[in-house]
């Protein structure tokens, strides 16, 4: 038994080895071309300002910052406007098509930069974010994804440790089993990409029906040849996912998780499905060792618990301010995983729909 929990621990090492940053930028003057910054916007009052205050100061200027305004009921638009955005509201959602993908489409549309930049609005960026960016793009082409370093202020937000890890995990990119197996997907809060090739193919026309529109984007730059490139933002780029209270943080996981797991490979599920059980394992190995026999094999469980929270502090540091009580109290926010993900299985398979941001996501 606790053999084959070693090995389900040492799988963790496996899926999330090394997460590339965003290079060191060179000069802003070097690069000539144009950038054009998408924002898809739902609601988004608590959050658009300080992604727009962080994209005014930037060492390389967009020509653009266009904010598409998906019928908000708050403040987003006035913001949008105060801040110099470029504000469109988004036309209907026609049917077959989903609001962040429709929105997406549209302002890219509209844009004239060279470059296309698309942003979550709960994102900001550091000063030389953008310049960062271009550099890595300038490296590799194709499209670009950044997961962002996930900023968090309650203690709640900490929850969400096991979805940033699987998120990051499940596409394969920083895996120890490159370039066997191939990433899949893309981080969809901040998107990359030559206008050109956007238009050409049809961006994001080919995700019109997906929650996890990142993943339809990327498959249609693989199938025309073209590279699709992961970086963690740590240092560049940053979020702060759900600031609205638990409710909504478990209806944003709640939306995509499943339609984000059917997406994962055969052999990464495995590995993801073999670490989390091992972990959880191991947490109710140890309590219940310390409950019922604390003269028995108490100090080996002990060290497997200490082994899987060490593990969990070497990853999380990487991609998020999770702190020294996330991973030292791990079967928490793994327990709020599982019951999250199996929501959202019981609402993909059952009821087939979910809410948010008071739209029905069929």
């Amino acid at each position: 038994m606790i053999w084959l929990i070693l090995i389900f621990w040492a799988t963790g090492f496996v899926l999330l080895w090394k997460i590339p940053l965003l290079p060191e930028p060179t000069s802003p003057d070097i690069f000539d071309l144009s950038i054009s910054v998408i924002v898809p916007a739902r609601n988004e009052g608590r959050t658009l300002e300080r992604l727009l205050i962080s994209l005014r100061s930037q060492a390389v200027t967009p020509k653009e910052i266009i904010v598409v305004d998906d019928h908000s009921s708050d403040e987003t638009a006035s913001i949008a406007i105060a801040r110099g955005a470029i504000l469109i509201p988004a036309a209907t959602v026609p049917e077959g098509w989903l609001g962040k993908p429709w929105a997406c489409w549209q302002g890219a549309r509209a844009a004239l930069g060279d470059i296309l930049i698309f942003l979550d609005a709960d994102t900001y960026l550091d000063p030389d974010g953008i310049a960062r960016i271009l550099k890595a793009h300038e490296e590799r082409g194709g499209l670009l994804s950044v997961q962002p370093y996930h900023t968090m202020e309650r203690p709640y937000e900490r929850l969400s440790a096991f979805f940033n890890i699987i998120t990051m995990a499940g596409t394969g990119a920083f895996s120890l089993l490159l370039p066997i197996i191939k990433p899949r997907g893309a981080f969809g809060p901040c998107l990359v990409c030559p206008r050109q090739d956007y238009l050409t193919l049809g961006g994001h026309c080919h995700a019109r029906h997906m929650v996890l529109e990142s993943m339809g984007l990327a498959d249609a730059f693989k199938r025309i040849g073209l590279s699709v490139s992961y970086y963690g933002g740590k240092g560049a780029v940053y979020f702060r996912m759900y600031p609205d209270g638990l409710r909504s943080m478990m209806e944003g996981f709640s939306r995509g998780f499943a339609e984000g797991a059917n997406a994962i490979s055969i052999p990464m599920l495995m590995l993801i499905i073999a670490w989390v059980t091992g972990g959880m394992s191991v947490a109710r190995h140890a309590i219940q060792a310390l409950l019922t026999s604390p003269d028995g094999p108490i100090l080996a469980w002990a060290g497997l618990y200490a082994g899987f929270s060490l593990q969990l502090h070497w990853m999380l540091r990487r991609i998020g301010n999770f702190g020294f009580l996330t991973w030292m109290l791990y079967p928490i926010p793994s327990i709020f995983f599982v019951l999250v993900f199996f929501r959202s299985l019981l609402l993909k398979a059952g009821i087939g729909r979910a809410s948010w941001k008071g739209r029905v996501i069929k």
